[in-house]
């Protein structure tokens, strides 16, 4: 690092400030969140947060130096809901990723605003929760048998997937919820249209998908018309691409 160059500052660098108010931390995070969840990111802000708390800004500020601050905490704070098995034995290092990937996915689904935080906050600095989940998953390539060189390489190949593939779900999601409508809803208003462009032959071909996901057996007077929830869709596509990657890392263990 050169000699005039200065370390980002990080809330995680400094100290707590001596509680002088009632107003704490943790308070000022939950808040934060639940103003996210609700308006998004676009809409927190140090003032309309201290409104939500009934608190001056300048309370805020004893404790987060800025909105940036606010937003490690608040990153930080959602991967705390995470819950990451410990490794125990390698021959079920699938199942247990797996989880832990289940996990990641549902943890940005519920907060769809981390979905355009994540790699900005994890480019600077990382907080103890997401240094937990990192370690955990260290931990459980390694039980595999991953080789040293291997291990940082599999842990960002699996959440890269997983990450992309709940920010895209997010986004999706949140266009919907601002059109008021639900998921089933919007999917049976583009049926039509999506008939009308890609044929019968696409018809077909989404029936069977129906089918499959459905997974009961039984028969259907018309494929396009199966009460398949897309939720159910969209956990089996991500269940069958998460099935992919870990079976192309697992191809790298040692025989």
């Amino acid at each position: 690092m050169p000699a005039d160059s200065k370390p980002i500052a990080s809330v995680w660098d400094r100290p707590r400030p001596r509680q002088r108010e009632q107003l704490t931390r943790e308070q000022i995070v939950a808040a934060a969140i639940e103003l996210l969840d609700a308006e998004g990111v676009e809409a927190l802000s140090m003032r309309k947060l201290g409104t939500r708390l009934s608190a001056a800004a300048t309370s805020l500020y004893r404790h987060v130096a800025n909105k940036d601050e606010l937003i490690e905490l608040v990153v930080d704070d959602v991967y705390g809901e995470l819950e990451v098995p410990p490794a125990s034995d390698g021959a079920r290092w699938r199942e247990a990723v797996t989880g832990t990937a289940a996990g990641l996915r549902a943890m940005t689904l519920r907060h769809p605003w981390i979905a355009s935080e994540i790699g900005q906050v994890g480019l600077v600095h990382i907080g103890p929760n997401a240094m937990r989940l990192t370690a955990g998953l260290l931990a459980q390539f390694e039980a595999a048998g991953f080789p040293p060189g291997e291990r940082d390489q599999a842990v960002g190949t699996l959440t890269a997937y997983v990450i992309g593939i709940a920010v895209s779900e997010a986004a999706y999601l949140s266009l919907i919820a601002r059109h008021g409508k639900t998921e089933q809803e919007w999917v049976a208003g583009l049926r039509p249209a999506f008939d009308e462009a890609f044929g019968e032959a696409a018809g077909k071909a989404a029936g069977e998908a129906a089918e499959e996901h459905r997974g009961d057996g039984k028969p259907q007077e018309d494929a396009r018309r199966r009460d398949v929830h897309p939720r159910q869709i969209r956990d089996a596509d991500f269940a069958y691409g998460l099935d992919r990657v870990l079976d192309g890392l697992e191809a790298r263990l040692p025989a």
